[in-house]
């Protein structure tokens, strides 16, 4: 058992946000297993606000390459997240395929900062991290969205700290939901179950990070990101289903 803590200022209006909770439970993991995530998948079952939690490990195989282990981030008697991941060192100089190239952004420099909501206060956790969008993405704050559920942007932390395998997972559920960019409403989207494949391990510098959505309906919606270094390796896979946002 690990003790830990939601910090305040890593929430959306007073709830913690998922990649950041996954961080959390995925460095306990981690450290159990004895070596960095490949794959890590959690399941939502609460919002969680600041204060302090605990996270059980159990540990389900532990080979030579490859261990996998059950997780459970908990607030005294409340379970927040439930996960399931397998670690392992990454094998670089094997065969190598490629169908997509880095998405093609502005430079971080000419990247836009998204703006402030119209209404109600800037997400505490964007004064922790650098998200940068490409300009034409952040119509959705003026009532102007692109009408492809789609989210394009740059990713750093704010105090320039080193992104590496656990902090992946945050990145991965960091920027504003792609579909913002359709006709649905600006409003919270509570992610059901979202799965991180760590490819690799982030050279120094922003990340190019490129976030869709292709299927919304029924009240849910997926969505897929690919994450780049600053050489261009891929380093991130992402998908997570989310309840859909509603007018408020």
């Amino acid at each position: 058992m690990f003790d830990a803590e939601i910090k305040p200022g890593w929430d959306i209006n007073g709830n913690a946000n998922g990649g950041y909770l996954m961080a959390i439970a995925g460095r306990a993991m981690a450290e159990t297993a004895g070596r960095p995530p490949l794959t890590l998948t959690a399941h939502y079952l609460k919002p969680a606000p600041a204060g302090p939690c605990e996270v059980e490990v159990n540990m389900v195989r532990a080979g030579r390459r490859l261990a996998t282990a059950t997780g459970s981030l908990r607030m005294g008697d409340t379970e927040i997240i439930r996960l399931l991941g397998t670690f392992g060192e990454q094998t670089p100089g094997g065969p190598a395929y490629t169908r997509e190239e880095p998405v093609d952004l502005p430079s971080y420099e000419d990247s836009a900062v998204p703006p402030p909501p119209t209404e109600g206060p800037k997400p505490a956790m964007f004064e922790r991290l650098r998200i940068r969008l490409r300009p034409e993405d952040v119509g959705f704050r003026t009532g102007h969205p692109t009408g492809e559920a789609r989210i394009d942007g740059w990713f750093a932390f704010a105090d320039e700290e080193p992104v590496d395998a656990i902090a992946l997972l945050l990145a991965a559920d960091a920027f504003p939901p792609a579909v913002f960019n359709s006709e649905l409403p600006v409003a919270w989207v509570p992610t059901v179950e979202l799965t991180v494949h760590v490819r690799g391990v982030p050279v120094p510098g922003p990340l190019r990070c490129s976030f869709v959505s292709r299927f919304i309906h029924d009240g849910l919606l997926d969505e897929e990101g690919a994450i780049w270094d600053s050489s261009g390796t891929l380093v991130a896979q992402s998908r997570q289903l989310a309840l859909a946002p509603r007018p408020i």
